[in-house]
């Protein structure tokens, strides 16, 4: 915590811990002429004319209320039930950080408790926490877990190359300093049966994502075999929409499940703030990283909910602390919630189906395009990587300036050896005429 001198004997000790003796020695080693700059700042203005100005400045945002957009990458426009907002705005669920005292927050215990039901029954598992900053820290606290599973004893963490690269790269700064061998950037174009042959008996994870950030669906069923047989623990990154339409993750043999809660609820927002959720077995519970919720009764039988498990740094026994992650998102969680009990298991399945047959729609036009090749393999959910003739840098700003649509993610970015390759995303909020109109335009361009 950072601590602000208040009166002159604080600013004396200060000085002192400092070894110096005066404010203006303590900012000497800043140059004089930028110490306290002139600051050329406009004249003041009303709150009235702040948000006319404001508004103006964001007309000239390229948004997905006024163009088709098929930007996905780890981050979707999904439609978010006006219900959300409403219930989010309400003051037991504007919600506070940590519900410490369970007497008087149980509303947030409950959503909570809620969002680890829904998340377990979604992904398969037995258990889920509640819950972290976003899919690539889940998918590094999975590290976390597995590695405080075999007590620092295994020391190789397996990556697939096609986990989103932004994962791999908090991957690669949790791990910094742990003397933890990362394998996967080495070689950006190994696939499965590459990397199961990394396998050994030092080897304490090994991660994958279904669908992956290329858009395919892996076949683990031949994973969890070649995973489990070295004794290692499988963790699977996932997209919480497909589970409305694929097998969940822990029907197939998974240890750990992770991801984006982004898509629950939450909308796009420049990046954030997401959800991370976290869903394990029962016997990995103590070695899961943030808090566990659950319901209990008091001594009149009167049913509560209670923080069951919080392995935090705060609190007792903090050097012995798996992970020292500091918030659970609860706002986002709370949206997800909303999110996942307004869908409901019938609704969330009619999105799946939307997104999966648009996608299928638009990539059955684009492969019958000349200078187009769509890569499907293998299965794909609500994205695919399509080939194209030229670079997708100049494609994209050909659909932006003469055709208004927001193009897709060009895969050179993180792939080297994809040059000229896109990836394109469908969800619920592009309509046939949208694809058509992209199909249309490529055709063109």
């Amino acid at each position: 915590m950072s601590y602000i001198p208040h009166t002159d004997a604080d600013r004396k000790t200060m000085l002192e811990a400092c070894n110096t003796k005066s404010i203006a020695d303590l900012f000497s080693m800043i140059p004089e002429q930028h110490r306290f700059p002139d600051l050329d700042l406009p004249s003041p203005l009303s709150e009235l004319e702040i948000l006319q100005e404001l508004q103006e400045l964001s007309e000239s945002n390229a948004n997905t209320t006024h163009y088709p957009c098929f930007l996905g990458a780890g981050a979707y426009y999904h439609f978010i039930p006006s219900l959300i907002n409403h219930m989010l705005l309400r003051g037991e669920n504007l919600t506070a950080y940590t519900p410490y005292q369970p007497e008087i927050s149980q509303g947030t215990l409950q959503t909570m408790f809620e969002f680890q039901s829904m998340i377990s029954a979604l992904t398969g598992m037995e258990v889920a926490n509640s819950s972290h900053y976003d899919g690539a820290t889940s998918t590094a606290e999975a590290i976390i877990m597995a590695v405080n599973h075999f007590r620092g004893k295994r020391t190789k963490i397996i990556v697939s190359p096609t986990v989103h690269p932004q994962y791999r790269q908090v991957i690669n700064t949790y791990t910094k300093g742990m003397g933890l061998t990362v394998l996967g950037e080495e070689n950006l174009q190994a696939d499965t049966d590459d990397l199961i042959t990394q396998l050994d008996d030092n080897t304490a994870i090994f991660i994958i994502q279904s669908p992956n950030f290329l858009g395919t669906v892996e076949d683990i069923e031949g994973i969890k075999n070649a995973v489990h047989d070295m004794g290692a623990l499988l963790c699977v990154i996932t997209n919480p929409i497909s589970l409305g339409l694929f097998k969940p993750p822990g029907e197939y043999g998974a240890d750990i499940v992770v991801g984006e809660g982004q898509p629950l609820g939450i909308p796009m927002s420049y990046g954030g703030p997401y959800l991370g959720f976290f869903a394990t077995r029962q016997k990995y519970v103590r070695k899961m990283s943030g808090r566990l919720v659950g319901e209990t009764v008091d001594k009149r039988g009167k049913r509560g909910y209670v923080l069951t498990l919080t392995p935090r740094e705060q609190h007792i026994r903090r050097d012995k602390a798996s992970s020292n992650i500091c918030t659970n998102q609860g706002l986002m969680v709370t949206a997800a919630t909303i999110y996942l009990s307004t869908m409901g298991k019938n609704g969330l399945k009619h999105l799946a189906e939307l997104c999966y047959h648009k996608a299928h729609y638009a990539a059955n036009k684009i492969n019958e395009l000349p200078g187009y090749s769509v890569i499907n393999n293998q299965p794909f959910f609500n994205e695919f990587t399509v080939s194209c003739e030229k670079p997708v840098t100049e494609l994209n700003k050909s659909l932006f300036d003469n055709y208004g649509l927001i193009g897709g993610y060009n895969l050179e970015n993180d792939y080297p050896h994809l040059e000229n390759h896109m990836l394109l995303a469908f969800t619920e909020m592009l309509s046939v005429d949208d694809i058509d109109s992209l199909v249309e335009a490529l055709g063109a361009i």
